[in-house]
This record gives C-alpha cells, sequence and structure tokens, in this order.
C-alpha cells in the first residue's frame, strides 16, 4: 500500500490476542478477514477465497491456508476439507447459503441497515464474542472511532465530492457509506438528466463525463471495479481529460485502491485505511 496505515498498526498492536485452536474459521468476507487478522486471531483461519485478497492480506495466501475458491464460486470440496467449525459469508454468495451450511455453521456477516457504522460495529462485536475476544475489540473500536472522528472534523470544510464507480470504461454514482456517512462528506446534488435504471435488486446511476461537468465537482474519488477483478483498469489521465473536455475544469481525479473499496471493506483494518485514504485524497492541496 502506498499510504500511511498508522491507525492499521494501532489496531494490530491493541490485538496480540492467542486464543484456543479448537475454532476453525473459512470466510469468503475479506473484510471479516481482516477484522480477524487485526484482533489477533489469525491462526484460527483455515480457508480464504486466495485469488481476491487485497495486499495488506496476502500472508493469508500460505500453504496452510486452503483456498476456499472464488467470491462467487464457492469451492465446497476444498471448503469442506478446510473442516471449519464457521463459515462467514455475504449476499455474494447467497445463493450458495443452503450448500455452504452443509459443511458447518454460518455467520452472514454483510453490512445491513442505514447506519453503515453501527452495522460494522455490530459485525465487530459478533465476531469478538464468538471467539472470546471482546476486550481487544473494543479498544480497537475505540481506537478507530477516535481516529475517525478527528477526520471527520479535519475535513469540515472538504471539497465538493463525487465518488464513482468505474466498470468496463464506465461510470457510475457510487454515494459510499464511508465517504459519505462515515466521514460525513456531503452528497452532490444530481441533475435533473441524471437518471438511474434497475437491474435485478439493484440500482445503478450511470455518469456521463457532460453529467460530471454538470455536477462540478472539485474531486472525484474513483473506485475502480474492473481493476479489481482483473478487467482493464482505468487510466486517472485519461479520465482527467475526459472530464476536461466536457467541461469539469474543476474536478481533480483520485484513484482509491481498487481492492480495499471493492473486496475488502467492512473490516478494522480495511475501514481504518479507506478513512485515511479519502483523508489524504481531501487534504491534498487545491489548484
Amino acid at each position: 500500500m502506498k499510504f500511511a496505515i498508522t491507525t492499521t498498526a494501532i489496531l494490530l498492536a491493541t490485538a496480540s490476542a492467542t486464543v484456543s485452536a479448537d475454532q476453525r474459521i473459512a470466510t469468503f468476507d475479506l473484510g471479516s478477514l481482516d477484522t480477524l487478522d487485526a484482533l489477533g486471531l489469525n491462526a484460527q483461519v483455515v480457508g480464504v477465497p486466495k485469488a481476491s485478497l487485497p495486499d495488506y492480506l496476502e500472508q493469508y495466501a500460505a500453504d496452510n491456508v486452503t483456498d476456499i475458491g472464488g467470491l462467487r464460486s464457492p469451492d465446497m470440496d476444498t471448503l469442506g476439507e478446510s473442516e471449519p467449525s464457521l463459515i462467514l459469508y455475504t449476499g455474494r454468495q447467497g445463493e450458495w447459503e443452503e450448500e455452504l451450511g452443509e459443511i458447518a455453521p454460518l455467520l452472514n456477516t454483510s453490512l445491513q441497515g442505514d447506519d453503515y457504522l453501527a452495522a460494522f460495529d455490530a459485525n465487530v462485536r459478533e465476531l469478538a464474542s464468538r471467539l472470546a475476544v471482546e476486550r481487544k475489540a473494543e479498544e480497537a473500536l475505540g481506537t478507530l472511532h477516535a481516529e475517525i472522528e478527528t477526520q471527520r472534523e479535519a475535513l469540515s470544510n472538504a471539497p465538493r465530492t463525487l465518488v464513482v464507480t468505474h466498470n468496463g470504461g464506465n461510470l457510475m454514482l457510487n454515494q459510499h457509506p464511508v465517504v459519505h456517512d462515515v466521514l460525513g462528506i456531503a452528497a452532490l446534488e444530481m441533475p435533473a438528466n441524471v437518471t438511474s435504471e434497475t437491474r435485478g435488486n439493484r440500482t445503478f446511476t450511470p455518469l456521463s463525463p457532460e453529467a460530471i461537468s454538470e455536477i462540478d465537482p472539485q474531486v472525484v474519488l474513483v473506485i475502480d471495479r474492473s481493476a479489481a477483478i482483473g478487467d482493464e483498469p482505468a487510466n486517472a489521465d485519461a479520465l482527467a481529460q475526459t472530464f476536461l473536455d466536457a467541461g469539469a475544469e474543476k474536478a481533480r481525479v483520485v484513484m482509491l485502491t481498487p481492492a480495499l473499496w471493492y473486496l475488502s471493506g467492512g473490516g478494522l483494518q480495511s475501514l481504518a485505511l479507506q478513512v485515511e485514504e479519502v483523508a489524504a485524497a481531501l487534504n491534498s492541496p487545491r489548484e
């Protein structure tokens, strides 16, 4: 990672717990994996989707941890061979819930509800309770909440900020809760000609360069889904030039770390890293 991880270092320093070895955890949720790691529970992890690991969790690619398949393609055979006592999963694996449940008890660690931080705290506490590290979790949450408050105050006069997702050359609005709810950055009003599309149970809001020009952001934070899943990544300079050609003269493009934002959010380490990354982007000198 190219940005500072001071908050994460503090979290790790407070998490040296040793827990009984009878808990064997397989997790498809990378956010929960980084919470387990931050709480000193790495020895309890027996299975992860190795192809999707972000750089800061690359230690779980080791041979002593089983590769349990992809985030959307669980390998039931190898998962069973890892003999987990608990499987952590999210909506990405929802269609395999019944099959997963035949292997071991399940815990759905999806962040649900309108209050992102409350749901996040509840997930951390649930994991800590199941593994008897409640005190360590409360210490880590206290440190993280203090850092969030510090950054919220520092960003009280943040520039006009738009978050978008890049996917296959297209851009979509991303009202990311870490940016708008956790850090309190105001969401920008959408022009009347910007409309949303519903596909299945999900709603998408495509944004053209012209629409972005009309929105008039000073900073565009880009979450690159394509890069996160191994497809052709977006080019920051090309995006900036496209926005400029469309009339968005003030828009500064900042590429967020793809795997951190698309694959592994919702963990003690990833939330700390996301807060730091946004703070670094928005506190940069304005042109």
